[in-house]
């Protein structure tokens, strides 16, 4: 007989994955963006040149900048920082990371112990909340606006946890590109939330991983550069700009926060080619790569609008969007989109469930994040005909649909 390898596991061991086998024909999830956009050509001159300049400090794992990262990187991510989000950065602040997602887990490991709690917005990134859980802490929504966490609704939330004896430990937010839904806080409101956060002696994660796709006008002040008293840990990411594939994050935070972040980084240090590439590329290319990979954005935004017109009319309710790959979409009270998911998956159609980013699942039941960055314009035109119809067959939603133009 076979060896029953199973029996060796732990007692608890986490539910098998389900095999790959391709993307949906329609895809509306994940951070993924249009193959065409990402400047393959321009990262391998940088990698080459890289290479041949210093490819023997590859014989050690810091490649001879140390355990932050690639030094030269890291200078470019400070320099853009400052340009582009006013942030005052040294190369020192930067911890390079494999994707925002570990420099998430950093963070968690460094302030979270079972029973704390952590304030974020009422919609939020779905992961986010599963590592808050993961760390044994639990979170606390706080509703939203057009211009994201209402400030008198964070001041009601960190009342009522003062009261119930909850120790809250940071405030996590996604200020600019609200994660899922895209919008972008004003800079008065951040100086107020910055306010209300010095009364409470709270500390603030920045969470900025979507803040370049701003389709007009550039990116506002980033909470870190308007904070005066070293409350703010930032990090960003290359994944949604350049190319998911990279696995390129950092972390950015006064040496307090630092020192006591990079033990917790045991990995040996995130991968040195990426860190080369990118060091090469963005001090020569990144601005203008932006501005053109927001103008297909766009574009892609308002071909789901329209689509969306066409097919649901005001049975779809969403913002007018402005920025991100993704619309946070609410539909009336009688879908479930946990249930449409499952329906459409089974069509071809992958869509995000509202539940699974929101604190709580009667606000996230008849909600849903399409993304719209990966898919082509008749992907896109197709595949919301197509939700459409599964949505009115199982819900009765929409009642009635006009005809899809083009």
């Amino acid at each position: 007989m076979p060896f029953d390898i199973s029996q060796s596991f732990r007692s608890n061991p986490p539910a098998p994955a389900t095999a790959w086998k391709a993307f949906p024909t329609y895809n509306f999830v994940g951070g993924n963006i249009d193959g065409d956009t990402v400047p393959a050509g321009p990262l391998a001159d940088a990698v080459a040149a890289a290479l041949k300049a210093e490819g023997n400090t590859l014989a050690t794992y810091g490649l001879t900048s140390g355990p932050q990262g690639y030094l030269p990187f890291r200078e470019a991510i400070a320099d853009m920082l400052q340009r582009r989000t006013q942030m005052a950065t040294t190369p020192d602040q930067v911890l390079v990371t494999s994707g925002s997602l570990q420099a998430m887990d950093l963070v968690n490991a460094l302030f979270l112990e079972p029973g704390d709690i952590v304030i974020v917005e009422q919609a939020c990134y779905g992961g986010a909340l599963t590592r808050i859980r993961g760390m044994g802490a639990d979170y606390v929504g706080v509703e939203l606006d057009d211009d994201g966490m209402i400030p008198a609704k964070l001041e009601a939330a960190l009342a009522a946890c003062k009261a119930a004896g909850q120790r809250v430990k940071y405030l996590y937010l996604i200020p600019t590109v609200q994660n899922p839904s895209a919008s972008v806080m004003p800079v008065e409101r951040r100086r107020e939330i910055l306010s209300i956060a010095k009364a409470h002696d709270l500390a603030i994660f920045e969470d900025d991983c979507y803040a370049d796709l701003i389709f007009e006008g550039g990116r506002p002040p980033a909470f870190r550069a308007l904070d005066e008293d070293g409350r703010v840990v930032y990090c960003g990411s290359f994944s949604k700009s350049i190319a998911p594939a990279l696995r390129v994050g950092y972390l950015v935070a006064d040496w307090e926060v630092m020192s006591r972040i990079l033990p917790l980084k045991n990995d040996a240090g995130s991968g040195a080619i990426e860190q080369m590439a990118l060091a090469g590329y963005i001090p020569e290319a990144f601005d203008a790569h932006v501005d053109e990979l927001n103008v297909m954005l766009k574009g892609k935004a308002d071909v789901l609008v329209e689509a969306l017109e066409a097919n649901f009319g005001e049975a779809a309710e969403f913002p007018k969007p402005e920025a991100g790959i993704f619309l946070w979409v609410t539909l009336p009270k009688e879908v479930d989109t946990s249930k449409l998911f499952k329906a459409a998956g089974a069509e071809g159609i992958a869509i995000n469930p509202g539940r699974e980013w929101a604190t709580d699942d009667t606000y996230g039941a008849n909600r849903m994040r399409l993304c719209f960055a990966n898919t082509s314009h008749q992907e896109i035109r197709e595949g919301v005909a197509k939700l459409a119809e599964i949505c009115q067959r199982e819900f009765g939603v929409p009642l009635r649909r006009a005809n899809v133009a083009g």
